[in-house]
């Protein structure tokens, strides 16, 4: 019985030490081009749908309506397209730039499998280690659940609301004037 404990007690340090050495030595891959570690995206994914299943909220206090999703056209475009893309336009350099690759919301299913809740939830409280800000007390509580209607029902918006969602054409500087 000495024996089994002595050689418990030795593995869990041999783990522990092992661990410490990889992550201390600059053996782990950090960089945005390095290979995922090893079950990386299955201990992240299993971690957050555990956290969101438990703090969803069911029942949005904002409809799925028209004037959602127009609000929340405003709203994306100004704190999300960038990394998640409009509908139709190539992906932004930061986009692709980022790991883990951030999802293209309006390319294929996007989030609209997704409850509008679990959205709020990610919108507010961002995603750890991913660069998916949280925008909790930089949103209100509408705006947040506004374009999180918007993105949950992606797939049923009217024509209107995506021509709002296209990008606005380039800005030509106007060349300051000259006094004479």
């Amino acid at each position: 019985m000495k024996g089994f404990v002595a050689g418990a007690i030795f593995a869990v340090l041999a783990i522990v030490v092992g661990g410490y050495l990889y992550f201390s030595t600059g053996m782990v891959p950090v960089a945005v081009t390095d290979p995922d570690m090893p079950f990386e995206k299955m201990l992240a994914h299993k971690a957050l749908s555990a956290r969101i299943d438990k703090e969803v909220q069911k029942k949005p206090p904002v409809a799925a309506d028209e004037a959602a999703y127009t609000a929340g056209v405003t709203i994306y475009k100004n704190n999300c397209a960038v990394c998640h893309g409009l509908p139709d336009v190539e992906e932004t350099n930061i986009a692709q730039g980022e790991y883990p690759h951030p999802p293209q919301l309006f390319k294929g299913k996007g989030v609209t499998d997704d409850e509008a809740g679990e959205t709020y939830w990610k919108v507010a409280n961002g995603i750890r280690l991913t660069g998916m800000p949280g925008f909790k007390g930089r949103l209100s509580e509408t705006e947040m659940w506004q374009v999180s209607q918007l993105l949950a029902n992606a797939d049923k918006i009217s024509a209107a609301t995506k021509q709002l969602l296209a990008p606005a054409p380039p800005s030509v500087p106007v060349p300051p004037a000259t006094k004479k």
